[in-house]
């Protein structure tokens, strides 16, 4: 991963993107699936035509909303129309009902497939089934992408599962663009039928991925910055990268698209989409909204009809600082080590791209350069931030502040790490700067952060997010007000989903 630890995403249609899914076979080596499913995995049929009341006002019926779907089933069309209570909806099936209403439903019931009698986990999306002798379980979906399946399952092919990795899932509909041929971080799907267009919101593997020499499915729109990183680490060929500035509007098949600063890695974007028939959808890819996006004048001037949302951190308890107040602290932290021990290696974890504030903000505070690998050095460079490559080296004696894998820094890695530099430094002072290290801590509350110390090893998690806080996103959707929204992080059960429209409900009342 290139990014904070993440959370499942949505799952209203199985991908490669999923976690890994334990399901029953019975002994004949069916899944007991219903008849039909849809393209995007639902069940197929018409379900109910009425409007919902969401809390937040009526929303439904919108007749732009409903043209500018009517390509998408059934499902997606409910989906559009209902507002933001879109929580698993799914067909009541009860006998003798002419009329048939939508209900809430687990994901196993949305999908059709019946639940095991001995349960499938609790509301917090676990898995605990075991299997009897009389069934055998499959694993489909995996972390690394590729689709298994152990033996041939005829149900498989309405849900366009093959086997081996010959045939990918289709594209979840929550990453296209009603009304339009486009899809947002949608590249894990191979060609994407009816899309002619696919944006990228910033250079991060679980957005990018699936992006490689090989692509060929038609061209990536996004920043200059990432565009380069696409060019420069994936070899995708030149042909198909179609950088678009910030801030400028681009006519891209009839629709007008603006790329808008999303304060989040460098080069990632807000995706602003003005259909032609009004409609307004703004996709936030990963970001960290702050005051200054009140300012922006496209946000400004035109209602949000669509808000797909990064809810990474749509929890109350996730009330961490401003990145700026937690620099400073960091910032403090090692000058007050460096007086106590002057040979002490500073480590700073980072991805391959993000946290770079934080390593720039101590390497100007102490006037040391920053060490980093080839590999990170050359991605550095391609960012055209000259105060940043100037600070770079490649020698790791002659800095002491070094930037590692965040995923690299636990004591008895750093431990042999300091080993090869024990001529120069005596002890490491390493930060963990991610937004799940929470501690509880707001404002000047950080310095009752306690470190963990094993001998000379000392490591600090810092609550540096570059996604937003739960009051930054309150604030966020307070100041947009959209008719709907559409959350894109931790919607992997019915649990958090209904705990997020409780709140989206809550912030849209006012």
């Amino acid at each position: 991963m290139e990014e904070e630890p993440k959370r499942s995403k949505p799952s209203p249609a199985i991908s490669s993107s999923c976690p890994p899914m334990a399901l029953e076979i019975t002994t004949d080596g069916r899944l007991p699936l219903s008849d039909e499913l849809d393209e995007n995995g639902f069940p197929v049929g018409p379900l109910s035509s009425s409007s919902f009341d969401d809390g937040g006002g009526d929303r439904g019926g919108d007749p732009q909303i409903e043209a500018s779907i009517a390509s998408t089933s059934d499902f997606a069309s409910d989906f559009y129309r209902c507002g933001t209570d879109w929580s698993c909806l799914a067909e009541e099936s009860s006998a003798g009902k002419e009329n048939r209403e939508l209900v809430q439903r687990d994901l196993f019931q949305m999908w059709g497939i019946k639940k095991p009698a001995d349960g499938w986990g609790s509301g917090s999306g676990s898995l605990v089934s075991s299997p009897s002798r009389k069934t055998r379980r499959r694993m489909i979906g995996g972390a690394g992408g590729g689709d298994r399946v152990d033996q041939e399952v005829p149900q498989l092919k309405r849900m366009r599962f093959d086997r081996g990795s010959d045939r990918l899932p289709v594209c979840p509909f929550y990453k296209k663009i009603p009304g339009t041929p486009f899809t947002v971080d949608a590249f894990r799907h191979g060609p994407i039928e009816g899309c002619s267009a696919y944006f990228l919101s910033h250079f991060h593997h679980d957005h990018y991925g699936g992006l490689g020499k090989k692509w060929s499915h038609g061209p990536i729109y996004c920043t200059p910055l990432t565009a380069r990183l696409v060019k420069m680490c994936l070899s995708v060929n030149a042909l198909y990268i179609r950088p678009l500035e910030l801030d400028a509007e681009h006519v891209i098949e009839g629709t007008k698209v603006t790329l808008l600063e999303a304060n989040h890695c460098p080069g990632a974007a807000l995706i602003h989409f003005r259909l032609s028939n009004g409609q307004i959808h703004l996709h936030t890819g990963d970001f960290r909204a702050c005051k200054q996006m009140e300012s922006y004048p496209l946000l400004l001037s035109h209602h949000i009809n669509v808000l797909y949302l990064d809810t990474t951190y749509c929890n109350p308890k996730y009330r961490f600082p401003p990145k700026e107040d937690v620099v400073d602290f960091i910032v403090r932290t090692a000058r007050k080590c460096l007086e106590k021990q002057p040979k002490t290696l500073i480590a700073v974890g980072a991805y391959s791209i993000g946290k770079e504030h934080v390593y720039a903000a101590i390497s100007q505070a102490l006037e040391v350069p920053i060490y980093t690998d080839s590999s990170r050095r050359r991605i550095l460079q391609s960012f055209d931030w000259p105060e940043l490559s100037r600070k770079l080296c490649s020698c790791g004696r002659t800095s002491p502040l070094h930037v590692l894998p965040i995923s690299f820094l636990r004591h008895e890695n750093l431990s042999e790490y300091l080993k090869t530099y024990k001529q120069q430094y005596a002890a490491v002072l390493a930060f963990r700067p991610t937004g799940w290290t929470y501690s509880g801590t707001t404002g000047n509350q950080l310095d009752l952060i306690k470190p963990s110390s094993k001998g000379n090893i000392t490591i600090y998690g810092v609550p540096y997010s570059e996604h937003s806080s739960f009051p930054e996103l309150r604030d966020f959707v307070k100041f947009l007000k959209p008719d709907k929204i559409i959350p894109t992080v931790n919607a992997g059960n019915p649990t958090s989903r209904e705990k997020m429209q409780a709140y989206f409900r809550e912030w849209l009342k006012s």
